[in-house]
């Protein structure tokens, strides 16, 4: 196969894909690997197969693409397509919640001389390592990262990356609870689609209506929640998105949760489980088995609580997930508060500050915790954040916590 049939193979496969057509598009992407010579044909293909699996929840074959794509741009002594793997590399072990591999893969883009990582793909490079600290609770880092990335695509009028990173922002504040802030930046992601997104995939809508119904559950604005939410499986039962359908009811199950009707909550974290299982999300899963442990709290069904919230934190401890690991001892503490076990309740008690403590989720000035309940919150430009109120009363130009930690042996 020549490199002009390769190139119309590949064409013809994008046409499959974007009518959604997936398995007809892989398996014309698939022919082109069997019998093209042309590397950079057999480049792009891979790409494609990489993109395609992602979309599908299919990680294991996009990590398995993504290896190979790494082969064939060392084969090409490209530095370009070999910044473009290891992004690949990246994401892949992203979606498979390997955090430190995927911090390492985009250190390796980074660190590549000569490439486009400066201009078209530093901000893919940030966005993915911004959701990988995210995935380990590293706080300060993450938001560090989604700046980097918002200000690539200032530079580089890249709406389509402005939109990814605001929906990545509106869950870091979703997570730290500045409910605020987790709803203005999927409103802005959706902004953006309404704007400039007239010739982009679908699933940009549905990813800011995803996070938009999070945020407005949070808030309370169970009856928006709802709306976006379905807008959201809408579009993600249209094109095969499994990631995005398990997000979705997971959240439909947390909506039910919240207004009190355990009965259809139940069934909806069982079907989120069965996808985030059968795809590897595993952070996915922590986060069905905490929304199933507070149903069983609800019920008074304590030890069926703890049964969810152990399994809950041997996922979060092999993900490395710290936020998870705070809650669930949380959890665990309640319960053995209630049940009058004063030796696991210690246990517990010692591990949630513990889990505080790495997380850095006090505000540097009152030294309350954040996160613990919904607060308006300020990041300075160092990305450790307070609260907003407390920066305000003290009128503080400079970071507490960098000033510290400026002042450690060593430093001084």
């Amino acid at each position: 196969m020549g490199q002009d049939q390769t190139k119309q193979q590949i064409e013809k496969g994008l046409q499959l894909y974007q009518s959604n057509q997936t398995e007809k598009a892989l398996h014309v992407w698939m022919k082109v690997l069997e019998k093209s010579a042309d590397l950079v044909g057999r480049f792009r293909v891979l790409g494609c197969l990489v993109t395609a699996h992602s979309e599908m929840g299919r990680y294991k074959e996009m990590l398995k693409f993504a290896v190979v794509q790494i082969d064939t741009a060392r084969e090409l002594e490209d530095a370009d397509f070999l910044l473009e793997s290891y992004l690949n590399l990246a994401r892949s072990n992203e979606k498979l919640c390997e955090f430190h591999k995927t911090v390492s893969y985009c250190k390796t883009c980074l660190g590549l001389p000569g490439t486009r990582a400066g201009a078209q793909l530093g901000g893919q490079v940030s966005l993915s390592m911004g959701n990988a600290f995210l995935g380990l609770s590293l706080f300060q880092k993450a938001l560090e990262s989604f700046e980097k990335a918002l200000r690539y695509a200032h530079n580089n009028d890249d709406a389509m990356l402005e939109c990814r990173v605001c929906c990545s922002l509106g869950s870091f504040y979703a997570q730290v609870k500045d409910y605020e802030k987790a709803l203005f930046f999927p409103c802005k992601a959706a902004e953006l689609v309404n704007d400039y997104g007239k010739g982009w995939s679908l699933k940009y809508r549905a990813m800011s209506q995803y996070h938009m119904a999070v945020a407005y559950r949070l808030l309370g604005h169970l009856g928006s929640a709802m709306e976006c939410c379905e807008e959201s499986m809408k579009i993600a039962l249209q094109h095969g998105d499994r990631p995005l359908q398990a997000l979705c009811l997971l959240c439909f199950a947390d909506i039910h949760r919240s207004r009190g009707d355990l009965e259809t909550a139940f069934p909806r974290y069982d079907s989120a489980m069965s996808i985030m299982t059968e795809i590897g999300n595993r952070l996915g899963q922590v986060q069905v088995l905490l929304g199933v442990a507070k149903c069983w709290i609800a019920r008074k069904a304590l030890d069926k609580a703890l049964d969810a919230i152990e399994k809950a934190q041997d996922l979060a401890e092999e993900v490395g997930n710290k936020l998870s690991q705070l809650k669930l001892h949380c959890l665990s503490e309640s319960i053995y508060r209630s049940k009058g076990l004063q030796r696991e309740l210690r246990a517990h008690v010692v591990r949630f500050h513990e889990c505080v403590e790495e997380t850095e989720l006090y505000c540097g000035l009152c030294g309350e915790s954040i996160g613990e309940r919904n607060s308006r919150l300020q990041a300075l430009p160092c990305s450790h954040i307070f609260h907003l109120r407390c920066l305000q009363n003290n009128g503080t130009r400079s970071c507490p916590n960098c000033r510290r930690s400026s002042m450690k042996p060593g430093f001084v």
